[in-house]
Parts: C-alpha cells; sequence; structure tokens
C-alpha cells in the first residue's frame, strides 16, 4: 500500500517523498486509518515494524491539517536512546514540515534542564519523554498540557517491566481526559492490559507478529560453556568484513570484560551500558551509527532504544533471562525487510532459558557444531532436563504395599494431684 492511499495531506506527502519513504508496512497500514479516525489503539508490532511512523504520520497530518503552536502530543518511552531517536526522526520530518519537537529525559547537565524547560514553555508540537523526568517538569507548574490531543505510549511493555506503571498514572493525571490515547507494544503481557483498561477508551485492536523475529533473520546457536565464550567470540569475529556488529550481555561487568578482550586482539570496539553518563553514551552511539565503531558491546538499555540501518550482525553473548528479550535483542538486525544473522552462545546453565525462547517463537534454532580445537561442548537436551526436574519433584512412595502401624501409648496413670 502507496502512503498516497491514506489520504495525507500534500506537505507531508511531499516530505515522505524527499525521505523516500515509498509503501506501507503492515502495522502502518492497519494502525495509520485507525489514528486518523481518532480512536483509541493498542497496537502490538515487534521491533523493526515502522511502528514509530504508524503513530507520527498521522499525528503530523493533523498537526498541518488543524494548525500548531502549543503542546498537541506527548510521546512517552522507557529510555532517553528512544526519545533522542524518535525526536532525530522528528528532526527530519520538521524539516520538510515546519513542525517543532523536542526530546525530555534525565541527567546531570543544568544546560539541558533549561532547555527542556524552554521547549516545554514555548510549547513544542510535539514532546518525546521518559516519564521520571517529564514528571519533574509537570510539578514545577510551568507546564501546560490543556492543548495535548494526543497521548501515545511507544515500547509500553518496556516501561512497565521497568516499573514505570505508577508514573504513567501520573502523567495521565496532568492531561486532559479528551484525547486520543495510542499504546505501542512488542509483547501483550497482561500487565498491558491492566494499562489499557485504566487510560484507554472504547479502543481498537492490531496485532501483528507478535514476540517473532522477522523473517529475514538467519538463527543459529552455540553450545558452550561459560570458559569457551571469549575465545569462540574472537574466533567468530576473525576476519568478519562486517561494518556494523552488536554483541549483548546481561550485565554491565559482562560487557566490560568482553569490550576489554576484543580490544586487546585488535579489534575496533566500543562498550556501552548505564555506567556511562549521558553524554559519553551518546558519543558511542554517534560513533557506531557512523561507522567509526565497528563492534558495540552493550547491556539491554539499548536492545529497543537504538535504530540503525544495516546492523549485519547480532551475538548474543549469554541467552536473555526474559524470552521475549530475545526478540527484542534480534531485532536490531534485519530492520525494514533487509537480510541479518543471529547468533547466541548457550552455557550449560542456560539450556531451559533458550528452550523458552523457542517455544515463544515456535522455532527451533540450529545449534552449529563448536569447532574441536576449543573443546568439547555442552549438550542441547532441554527434555531431558525438564524430565529430571519432573521425577525429582515427585514424592517417592514407600517400599512395598504394607500400611505402616504404630503402637498404642499407654495410657498415662492418673495422680492424685491431677484432680
Amino acid at each position: 500500500m502507496e502512503f498516497k492511499e491514506f489520504g495525507f495531506s500534500d506537505e507531508l506527502l511531499s516530505g515522505l517523498d524527499a525521505m523516500r519513504f515509498e509503501k506501507a508496512t503492515p502495522v502502518q497500514e492497519k494502525t495509520i486509518p485507525v489514528i486518523k479516525d481518532g480512536k483509541d489503539l493498542i497496537a502490538c508490532a515487534q521491533t523493526g515494524t515502522g511502528k514509530t511512523a504508524a503513530y507520527l504520520l498521522p499525528v503530523l497530518d493533523k498537526l498541518i491539517r488543524d494548525g500548531h503552536n502549543k503542546i498537541n502530543a506527548l510521546i512517552l518511552v522507557p529510555t532517553r536512546e528512544l526519545a533522542i531517536q524518535i525526536d532525530q526522526q522528528m528532526e527530519g520530518f520538521g524539516y520538510f514540515l515546519d513542525i517543532s519537537s523536542t526530546a525530555i529525559y534525565g541527567g546531570n547537565d543544568s544546560g539541558e534542564w533549561n532547555r527542556q524547560k524552554n521547549a516545554l514553555t514555548t510549547g513544542a508540537d510535539i514532546v518525546i519523554a521518559t516519564p521520571g523526568r517529564l514528571i519533574q517538569h509537570l510539578t514545577m507548574g510551568y507546564v501546560n498540557m490543556d492543548t495535548l490531543q494526543h497521548l501515545i505510549l511507544d515500547e509500553a511493555d518496556r516501561m512497565l517491566d521497568m516499573g514505570f506503571f505508577d508514573d504513567i498514572m501520573q502523567v495521565v493525571k496532568y492531561l486532559p481526559k479528551e484525547r486520543q490515547t495510542l499504546m505501542f507494544s512488542a509483547t501483550m503481557p497482561p500487565k498491558i492490559r491492566e494499562l489499557a483498561k485504566n487510560i484507554l477508551i472504547d479502543q481498537e485492536e492490531v496485532n501483528i507478529s507478535i514476540s517473532k523475529p522477522a523473517e529475514g533473520i538467519l538463527q543459529a546457536a552455540y553450545m558452550v560453556y561459560d570458559t569457551q565464550k571469549i575465545p569462540l567470540l574472537n574466533t567468530l569475529l576473525k576476519d568478519k568484513d562486517l561494518p556494523s556488529i552488536i554483541i549483548f550481555s546481561s550485565t554491565k561487568q559482562k560487557v566490560k570484560e568482553i569490550a576489554r578482550s576484543l580490544q586487546s586482539n585488535g579489534f575496533n570496539s566500543k562498550a556501552i551500558s548505564s555506567d556511562l553518563e549521558q553524554a559519553e553514551r551518546e558519543d558511542v552511539l554517534r560513533d557506531f551509527k557512523n561507522r567509526n565503531v565497528q563492534i558495540l558491546v552493550a547491556t539491554d538499555i539499548i536492545a529497543r532504544g537504538i535504530d540503525i540501518e544495516k546492523i549485519d550482525l547480532v551475538i548474543n553473548f549469554d541467552v536473555p533471562r526474559d524470552a521475549e528479550d530475545y526478540v527484542h535483542r534480534v531485532g536490531r538486525t534485519a530492520r525494514a525487510q533487509t537480510q541479518g544473522v543471529a547468533i547466541t552462545l548457550i552455557n550449560d546453565k542456560e539450556i531451559l532459558e533458550f528452550h523458552k525462547i523457542e517455544r515463544l517463537i515456535e522455532t527451533d534454532i540450529f545449534k552449529i557444531p563448536l569447532n574441536p580445537e576449543l573443546g568439547e561442548a555442552p549438550a542441547y537436551n532441554p527434555e531431558e532436563i525438564l524430565n529430571k526436574r519432573k521425577r525429582g519433584g515427585q514424592k517417592r512412595k514407600p517400599a512395598g504395599n504394607k500400611r505402616k502401624t504404630f503402637k498404642k501409648k499407654p495410657e498415662r496413670k492418673q495422680k492424685k494431684s491431677d484432680n
């Protein structure tokens, strides 16, 4: 479906043409008509399906038609990285449409706080914010949300995972009751339903490929012991002429260890985690996006908050604790119908966690045999482990069919003192 079929204004269509937006993705086809009709919406779509444009385009079209000079739309996001990413997309649209946006997120820079305050008081058309920092501004009393028409929650499931339910509800108290509310989520757990019940009214629902990696991702895995992971990683990356690689690990400590090992072996790599200051994170992401850094080693802090085209390879150094996080990690590659590769290193203690992932995505991921030079690898045997646990959990029955009998205790003789 082409974008002109949505009935967008000529200004927006010209901007889309200049930015080489040609055909709508499935999530855009299904959600844009609902949003244009002014209905509340809850949409479930995996990372990399074009959901940001799915909500931005109809909101921008309405701004063009109705005029704008104050805060019209609020987009709540879980991380500053995602806020910056969406704001950068808005800068592209704003170049053609003269519509303003601002990103509101935490940090210790007083200059950044003043910039955010100025943008909120002068009335940027679209505000993209993390809940905690926005609440700080709202409680100061200088933010007027009376003109707001659209509330959008992007990565709603991630926000709830990070404990933002109460913050979201607090932000909602500052907003007009008459508004359009849109929720976009990669998964649809019960807590998302609870949030939707609290803030949406008579909503439409759209589901696109729930919790499934994109078709263009070639998925594979290795069975390894922990001591084999770093040697295998160096072997996998040796002589690889791939300009853009992300390695995910679950802990900040491991991220540092992996980055140090890669650097000592001559790889062009950098680490990114919550230990870095915001400015440092932005510098690392900029270098990676500009292809000045080949390998980015990261925690899940950016699993959803990075939008970089043509990431060639994603490596899960360890299995994600949450099966759904696997989808977000590998979703960094094969974006926008391109091809990509995702490899996971599974140790003997992570077998059941990876089995959960395979059940979630309904796919048996190919296990590549480990090079004999790296030693013997553990076997992938989830069913055997599950059966052992099941047997271990059963209560043992007494041997034989004899019933256990107990001798009756003799009655205690009463003493005179008892009376």
